[in-house]
C-alpha cells in the first residue's frame, strides 16, 4: 500500500480503480515560412474555431455548475481575443517567418512566464488559462479533435493538473474522483469541482508513472489522503466510511432542492456562516441559500500583516462567484475582544469585551476600514454581496459609515473602477442595538441577530468565563424578547431580520423563531438540513396557538 497527502478540494470517500490521465503534451517544431499572410490567416482561423468550442462549453458549464462557475470560458474568450496575446503571435510569425503552431507555442510560453512571476495569487493562477488556451489553439491547428477524459468504468482521474475545460467535460456518471499533482484551492478548477461535488485532491505528491494506472485506490476527501493499492484493512475501514456518508448523502437527497416553507406556507432562508473559503464546499453540499455570515476577520487573524485590498478582492470575489447569484453577507472585521491581532497594535484594555472592538476599530481606524470597504464593493460587482455591520449600538454609528462608504464609492468611480450596490446592514448584538431597533431600521436594508454577544451583554455574563456556566441560559426570556422585538420593528420599517448567532441552530427553538417571524437562520452548514426538517414538518399557526408567550 502507497499513502500520499495533498490538499483537499471537496470532501467524500472515494473507492475504484485509478486512471492516469496523460495530456500527452504537442510537440510544436520550428517550420520556417514564406506566406506569412497564409499563416497568420491559420491561426485566426483556429482562433475563431476555439472560440465556438469555448462558447459550447460555457452552454454546458452554465446548465451543469451556473453563471459564476461558467465564466472562467468567457475569461478564456477574452484571453484569446486580448491584444497583446494576438499581437505577440502575429508579430512572431510574420517577424520570425515561423509557423502557426511555433508562435503559439512561444506565445504561451512567454505569457505563462510573466504570470507566474506575479506576486499575486490570482494572477498566477491565469498562467494555468494562458497555457489551457494555446493547447486548445495547438490541437486546432495540429488538426487534431476536441478530447475530454473518457474511461469505460467508473475511476479515480490523477492528473498532473487538470485545466478548467478539461473539469467541465467530466462524465460525472464515469468519475468517482480526481487527484493532481499541482493545482491550487483558490483555482477555478478547484472552484468547479466543488460546486460538482466531486472529492478531490490537488498538490499530491506523486509519480504519475504507469504504474498506479489500473490499480485499486482510495481518494480520503475529508483528511487528505491518497491511498493506492490499499490493504484489506484500510479498504475494509473507509468503506465502511463511504457507507457512512452515503446514509448522510440519502438525507440530503430528500430534503435538498425543497423550499423552505412550513406546512402553512411560511418562508424562511436558511443561510451558512462560514470563515473562509474552505467551507465553501460544505456549504454548497448541505444545500444552503446563501451565507449568512461570511466572518472576514479570519482573513486578518490568518496573517502576520494586514491583508491588501487585491487579497481581500480576490477572496470575496471567489466567493460570491463560487455562490452564483445567492446572496453572501461579509461581515466587516470584527476585531477584538477574544480575537486579537499584534499588528492592529491595540492598547491592552482591562475588559476588551466592552472595549475598542469591531465597528469602533474601523470608525477610529478608517483607512483599515476603507481598504476592506474597497475590496467589498468592488468584489459586489460578480455577486450578491451584501455586507453587515458588527456591535452597532447607535443611529450616529450608521450615518458615520455611509458616509465612509459614499467616501469609498466616490474614490472607485473617480479612479474609473467598477464596483456594485451591495445591500448595507446591521447586526444586532447590543442592548443598546435592541432598544432602538425600530429607529436603526430606517437606516438599513435589513437585520442579523448575533445571538452570542446579546446574550452576554444582556445577561452581564462573560461568555468565555466557564465557571459561569451554570448562570448563562441561552434561553433565557429576556434575550428571547429581544429577538422577538428586533424582528417586530424590522418589518414595521420593511425590511427583514435573521439571527446569525449560535442560537439560530438551536432545534429547540426553530419553531419558536417561525413563530416569531423570523426571516433567516444562519448557522454552521451541517445544521443546514436538519432545521429543514424542522420547517418542513410545522405549521406556524397550529405551533402558536399551542404556545403562547415567550
Amino acid at each position: 500500500m502507497q499513502i500520499y497527502k495533498g490538499k483537499s478540494v471537496f470532501g467524500g470517500t472515494a473507492i475504484g480503480r485509478i486512471r492516469v490521465y496523460s495530456k500527452g503534451e504537442q510537440q510544436v517544431k520550428r517550420v520556417r515560412i514564406e506566406d506569412t499572410q497564409r499563416e497568420t490567416a491559420r491561426y485566426h482561423e483556429a482562433t475563431k474555431q476555439a472560440m465556438e468550442q469555448l462558447a459550447e462549453l460555457y452552454e454546458k458549464a452554465l446548465k451543469e455548475v451556473g453563471e459564476a462557475n461558467a465564466a472562467i470560458f468567457e475569461i478564456h474568450q477574452m484571453m484569446l481575443e486580448d491584444d497583446d496575446y494576438r499581437e505577440s503571435v502575429e508579430n512572431i510569425i510574420s517577424t520570425q517567418k515561423v509557423n502557426a503552431e511555433y508562435a503559439v507555442a512561444q506565445t504561451a510560453d512567454n505569457f505563462a512566464q510573466m504570470f507566474a512571476s506575479m506576486d499575486d495569487d490570482y494572477m498566477r493562477e491565469r498562467a494555468a488559462d494562458v497555457r489551457d488556451i494555446s493547447e486548445r489553439l495547438l490541437s486546432i491547428l495540429h488538426g487534431k479533435a476536441e478530447q475530454g477524459i473518457l474511461a469505460d468504468e467508473p475511476a479515480i482521474i490523477v492528473a498532473d493538473d487538470l485545466a478548467p475545460s478539461e473539469t467541465v467535460q467530466l462524465d460525472k456518471e464515469m468519475v468517482l474522483s480526481f487527484v493532481t499533482v499541482r493545482g491550487s484551492v483558490n483555482s477555478h478548477t478547484a472552484i468547479l469541482a466543488r460546486t460538482m461535488s466531486i472529492p478531490a485532491l490537488i498538490g499530491t505528491e506523486l509519480s504519475l508513472d504507469a504504474d498506479i494506472d489500473g490499480k485499486m485506490g482510495i481518494v480520503d476527501g475529508t483528511n487528505g489522503t491518497f491511498y493506492v493499492d490499499p490493504d484489506p484493512e484500510t479498504l475494509d475501514r473507509m468503506r465502511k466510511i463511504q457507507q457512512e456518508e452515503n446514509e448522510k448523502k440519502e438525507l440530503l437527497q430528500t430534503l435538498k432542492g425543497k423550499e423552505n416553507i412550513t406546512l402553512d406556507g411560511k418562508k424562511i432562508m436558511l443561510y451558512a456562516n462560514i470563515g473562509n473559503m474552505k467551507d465553501l464546499a460544505t456549504v454548497l453540499q448541505n444545500d444552503a441559500g446563501g451565507i449568512g455570515l461570511f466572518r472576514s476577520e479570519f482573513i486578518y487573524l490568518e496573517k502576520d500583516q494586514f491583508p491588501t485590498e487585491e487579497e481581500q478582492f480576490q477572496i470575496y470575489r471567489t466567493v460570491a462567484e463560487t455562490m452564483a447569484g445567492k446572496r453572501v453577507i461579509i461581515r466587516t472585521l470584527d476585531i477584538g475582544a477574544d480575537k486579537q491581532c499584534d499588528y492592529f497594535e491595540m492598547a491592552k484594555e482591562e475588559n476588551p469585551a466592552m472595549g475598542c472592538r469591531a465597528i469602533r476599530i474601523c470608525l477610529t481606524r478608517p483607512e483599515i476600514f476603507k481598504t476592506q470597504l474597497r475590496a467589498l464593493l468592488r468584489a459586489s460587482a460578480f455577486g450578491k454581496i451584501a455586507i453587515m455591520y458588527p456591535m452597532i449600538t447607535s443611529v450616529a454609528e450608521v450615518r458615520r459609515i455611509k458616509e465612509i462608504v459614499n467616501e469609498v464609492e466616490e474614490e472607485l468611480s473617480s479612479q474609473g473602477i467598477a464596483y456594485g450596490r451591495p445591500e448595507q446592514g446591521i447586526m444586532i448584538e447590543t442592548p443598546a442595538a435592541v432598544m432602538i431597533s425600530d429607529m436603526l431600521a430606517e437606516e438599513v436594508d435589513f437585520f442579523s441577530i448575533g445571538t452570542n454577544d446579546l446574550t452576554q451583554y444582556a445577561l452581564a455574563i462573560d461568555r468565555q468565563n466557564p465557571s459561569l456556566d451554570e448562570f448563562y441560559d441561552a434561553h433565557h426570556p429576556a434575550v428571547l424578547r429581544m429577538i422577538e422585538m428586533v424582528v417586530e420593528n424590522a418589518h414595521k420599517a420593511g425590511i427583514w431580520a435573521g439571527i446569525c448567532g449560535e442560537l439560530g441552530a438551536d432545534l429547540e427553538l426553530t419553531q419558536k423563531f417561525l413563530a416569531m417571524g423570523v426571516d433567516e437562520l444562519s448557522v454552521s452548514p451541517g445544521r443546514i438540513l436538519p432545521i429543514r426538517k424542522i420547517v418542513l414538518e410545522t405549521d406556524v399557526e397550529a405551533y402558536k396557538a399551542g404556545n403562547t408567550g415567550v
